[in-house]
């Protein structure tokens, strides 16, 4: 089964998503440049978000040893941490010598202990890491097996079983978490054009000097875009099964959760300048019972053009349109549901009478959409909420 997610949201002025010159994404599609939030970016924003902070396990950090050997008293407990982490596969950076005095030697980013990957594990597996090295009596080598266990099977977590994990450290087994979801780039369901804000400070002490203390530019856009997530249900409950008898219902609350950070929380990219906070005008999400997947990004390919409505409605009719002419020509989702605030957009396409016909029945409010897809996969919001990351407080204080 296939939970579908599609958005149309439109930003006002705002740089949410850099490149490597500090302007807002893009890319060509349909023949036009293009808006663009990376698919990382977007993700990102989900899972730092409040409504999804209860269902975080994972970390991803390249100081795992730091952060075990802060919670374990004893001697030699960094050295032993490194030499297991070393066997494990996990090499740690040698530090650079630093000269006294230096503003190098002020730099604490560069005297720390980082390995030379970026690893994602578990707070669960950190803190049964720390209580092995800290009680256990066993060698360095009976230590880096358990270890290497609790990497590899400690990844019952909404994060990773969501966003899946890479992990090749050549020692360990078993490491790689497949995803139960999909996220695509955000793109603009219009050409795109980059502006330039050219911005001035102005010195509040005055002097014989003239003009602004600071001069300095900035590129943004604003664009209306079109998101799409797919979440695979098997394989999202696959991932949860170690968490153990309510792993199901972990699962759905994982869904609500997501579909609530999705539509409630954007990228964090230049915020103090711009404010860029701006609800979903539309949220689309299909059920289907066939694992092929089907974004309506081609309902843009045509780029949308400013006529007698605005570029949102204009959006979310071509929408419709495409959806209409998919379900002709390949069949409906087994279950779908359209929300607009207060029925604002209706999702509606136009057949050869001219007559606008809906696509779907509109909810007028998120919660009620939330609610309803729970429901169709079996769940009840209310009782699976309650269902968090185990022990989420302590692995937070280990951290």
């Amino acid at each position: 089964m296939l939970i579908e997610i599609h958005f149309i949201q439109n930003h006002c002025p705002a740089n949410l998503n850099r490149d490597d010159l500090d302007a807002p994404k893009t890319c060509y599609f349909g023949g036009v440049l293009r808006s663009r939030i990376s698919s990382q970016c977007i993700k990102r924003s989900i899972r730092t978000s409040d409504d999804f902070k209860s269902l975080c396990g994972g970390i991803r950090t390249r100081r795992l040893v730091d952060l075990i050997a802060e919670k374990v008293t004893g001697k030699d407990v960094t050295k032993r941490a490194e030499n297991i982490f070393k066997a494990c596969g996990i090499k740690l950076k040698k530090k650079k010598p630093v000269k006294k005095g230096t503003q190098q030697e002020d730099d604490e980013s560069e005297n720390e202990d980082k390995s030379k990957m970026l690893v994602y594990t578990t707070y669960e597996a950190v803190k049964e890491m720390a209580r092995l090295l800290q009680n256990s009596e066993k060698t360095e080598a009976a230590l880096t097996d358990d270890f290497k266990k609790l990497i590899s099977d400690k990844t019952a977590v909404p994060d990773m079983a969501l966003c899946g994990r890479m992990l090749e450290t050549g020692e360990i087994e078993n490491t790689a978490v497949e995803a139960a979801l999909q996220t695509a780039h955000a793109i603009s369901t219009h050409e795109a054009r980059q502006e330039v804000d050219y911005f001035v400070a102005a010195d509040d002490v005055p002097g014989d000097d003239a003009g602004a203390g600071h001069l300095g530019e900035a590129m943004f856009a604003s664009a209306c875009f079109y998101k799409y997530f797919s979440i695979n249900w098997e394989q999202l409950t696959k991932n949860l099964k170690g968490y153990g008898k309510d792993f199901e219902k972990l699962a759905a609350h994982t869904v609500g959760a997501f579909l609530n950070a999705a539509a409630y929380n954007n990228p964090s990219g230049k915020q103090n300048s711009f404010a860029a906070h701006n609800f979903p005008s539309g949220v689309l999400v299909e059920i289907r019972n066939r694992n092929t997947a089907i974004s309506y990004a081609n309902a843009f390919a045509d780029p949308v053009v400013k006529g007698e409505r605005d570029v949102i409605k204009q959006s979310i009719a071509q929408l419709a349109q495409y959806i209409h002419d998919i379900d002709t020509g390949y069949g409906k989702p087994d279950k779908r549901f359209w929300f607009s605030p207060s029925l604002r957009h209706p999702l509606c396409y136009v057949d050869n009478n001219i007559n606008e016909i809906p696509v779907c029945e509109g909810i007028e409010s998120f919660d009620k959409l939330r609610n309803a897809v729970l429901t169709a996969i079996g769940y009840d919001w209310e009782d699976v909420k309650k269902v968090v990351v185990k022990d989420v407080k302590d692995f937070v204080e280990v951290a």
